[in-house]
């Protein structure tokens, strides 16, 4: 165990970002003939478009269906509730769409090629000029986009390939591992013709009480996490992936979810500047092709306490002006609780479009938002000039991943590309380098199958993402099977009762070792009590923290500690062949974890990492 610091967690931010280094935004230079062309191109079909369209190639909306024009009647309900309209390619055609976003509680990410072929039929029903409704002037191809994190953000699952999370690569601490996961990553989701991904996070994670965070960063090092970005940009442009580093200017350090409240950062310029800007201006400089923003207030950074998506002197004065970008930025979901606080419905577009948006991501009113931008417009409160300087950006991006002269995917592409031999053997040897051992007292891993044969599993088992096959308790037993151990599995849950903790001590009895998979063990959880009494019963304890890192600082009773970072069939794989000695722990922490009876002291520092 590593000797203990004493510091404040603010004074650990600051120490921190002593190591970042500010990098600068790119240079910018003249736009060469052939961009002068494609410019000239783009104008040229902007100018003979009407209002409506433009309007409508600002949204990304989602819709609900596994077909685009033959959804399940479950579906056509839901699409008629929310969007007036029965299917997806009757939503493209009454709003004139530029985005469409794929969700899988929407059903539209059932299997590789369902999504494929969802793909080409939204396609078709903006390219094609005889869909009912749309104008002879349309024929924009649509930019299809999902959010393809990983690790707990995940929404085109099994089959398809699944890797280690933001926060499992940073405790990989390797560029060029991130940059493969992206390209494998890439590859799929191009095939699957999903050409725009909500990822990578560039976050900075310095508060591991953050609630939408978490895991989903790479970390709390500002340097590093910057490079990690980085590498990932440019993992995607290798697969003509339209990237986005999210949530500008920076969602590391809230206590309230974005979700449901609107969260203060309270950084001063100079701590936003080192510990929250570097992995912004990598992603910039690295040529990230949008950013996605916050719903967040900042007050350093905008004293009037807009949120950062409907700021002018966030997304003008600093992304676009000082950073100087100048990709297409996207909103995240106008839906959430975070941007809807001091602004209606209709309000919320227009203030997002003059604050410097280009892209307005599904909001909770459809018809509502798109009629209220168009009404901006008609009464001079937005221009058409300040509506076409968005569509340029975001033509030019579409022009820029070929969509205009190749917007369809293939069956022999997903077969091809999709959850291949190849990629989750990549996925697997990726995880091994994440699995990261915090404490083994004693030497008590790796265990033997001749010395700890009988083993009992229990622990959490949070509602299961994309990447997994079963609860994370049935994983781990299945894993430790297949490894040649006797696995009992026994549930217990996130908040297990006594008598489920009764049920657990009895069940170690003549076992030779415990395994329990821990979530989020705050102060006071009954996560906490499970522990202790399958410590008391002497039969040595194994803890997984299967999402975030910070579990151990309240479970050091336990004889081993892992931190596997997420639940997905990948990552616990990983953990199980690490505790079965079959691969070597080599992920080293890359946020710091604090004590819990006394957080201004660092028990396990960053870097931290034991193997064998």
């Amino acid at each position: 165990m590593s000797s203990h610091r004493t510091t404040s967690r603010r004074t650990l931010l600051a120490a921190t970002a002593v190591a970042a280094t500010a990098l600068a935004a790119p240079s910018v230079h003249a736009a060469g003939s052939g961009d002068r062309d494609r410019d000239r191109r783009l104008r040229e079909r902007i100018s003979r478009m009407s209002l409506e369209e433009k309007v409508g190639q600002l949204f990304v909306m989602h819709v609900y269906g596994h077909s685009a024009t033959e959804p399940d009647q479950a579906d056509i309900d839901a699409n008629l509730k929310e969007l007036g309209v029965r299917t997806a390619a009757e939503a493209v055609a009454k709003y004139h769409l530029g985005g469409i976003i794929y969700f899988g509680w929407a059903h539209n990410t059932r299997a590789p090629h369902q999504i494929a072929d969802l793909s080409n039929g939204i396609q078709r029903a903006a390219l094609t000029p005889e869909t009912p409704g749309q104008s002879p002037t349309s024929g924009i191809p649509l930019l299809i986009s999902t959010d393809q994190e990983h690790g707990a953000v995940a929404r085109v699952g099994i089959p398809a390939t699944l890797l280690p999370g933001a926060m499992a690569l940073g405790a990989a601490g390797s560029n060029s591992t991130a940059r493969k996961a992206a390209r494998i990553a890439g590859a799929e989701l191009r095939a699957l013709g999903i050409r725009q991904n909500y990822a990578p996070v560039a976050d900075v994670n310095v508060n591991p009480a953050n609630p939408v965070i978490g895991v989903r960063s790479f970390g709390s090092d500002p340097e590093a996490v910057a490079g990690l970005v980085a590498a990932q940009v440019k993992g995607y442009q290798g697969t003509d992936i339209a990237s986005t580093s999210k949530h500008f200017p920076g969602h590391g350090d809230t206590k309230d979810d974005s979700h449901s409240k609107l969260p203060y950062i309270h950084h001063t310029r100079e701590q936003w500047e080192t510990l929250d800007a570097p992995p912004f201006r990598a992603a910039v400089a690295a040529g990230i092709d949008s950013i996605m923003t916050a719903h967040i207030v900042v007050p350093a950074l905008d004293p009037a306490e807009d949120p950062a998506t409907l700021s002018r002197p966030i997304l003008t004065g600093i992304l676009r002006e000082e950073l100087g970008y100048d990709g297409v930025v996207v909103t995240d979901s106008l839906g959430m609780q975070g941007v809807r606080t001091k602004y209606g419905d209709d309000r919320v577009p227009v203030l997002a479009l003059k604050a410097g948006v280009d892209q307005l991501l599904n909001p909770p009113k459809p018809e509502i938002a798109w009629n209220a931008v168009l009404q901006a417009v008609r009464d001079g409160e937005l221009t058409e000039a300040r509506l076409d300087e968005s569509l340029l950006r975001i033509l030019r991006l579409k022009a820029k991943l070929d969509l205009f002269s190749d917007p369809y995917v293939t069956s022999r592409g997903v077969d091809k590309a999709v959850g291949t031999r190849a990629h989750l053997a990549a996925a697997d040897r990726i995880a091994e380098e994440t699995t990261t051992l915090l404490l083994n007292e004693g030497g008590l891993l790796p265990l033997s199958r001749r010395t700890h044969q009988e083993i009992l599993v229990v622990g959490a088992d949070p509602a299961s993402p994309s990447g997994t096959t079963g609860p994370p308790t049935a994983v781990i037993g299945r894993e430790l099977t297949e490894l040649g151990f006797t696995a009992t599995v026994l549930p217990t849950g996130m908040a297990p009762s006594t008598a489920k903790i009764a049920e657990a001590v009895a069940a170690a009895a003549g076992k030779d070792a415990v395994v329990v998979g821990t979530y989020n063990v705050g102060a006071g959880s009954a996560q906490i009590a499970l522990v202790e009494a399958l410590v008391a019963t002497g039969v040595p304890v194994v803890a997984v923290a299967i999402r975030n890192p910070y579990d151990v600082a309240r479970l050091g009773s336990v004889g081993a500690s892992l931190a596997a970072y997420c639940w997905t069939d990948v990552e616990l794989r990983a953990a199980v062949r690490v505790i079965a000695g079959r691969a070597r722990p080599r992920g080293r922490l890359p946020v710091p974890v604090q004590r819990a009876d006394d957080p201004t002291q660092v028990l396990y520092p960053v870097g931290h990492g034991l193997t064998y």
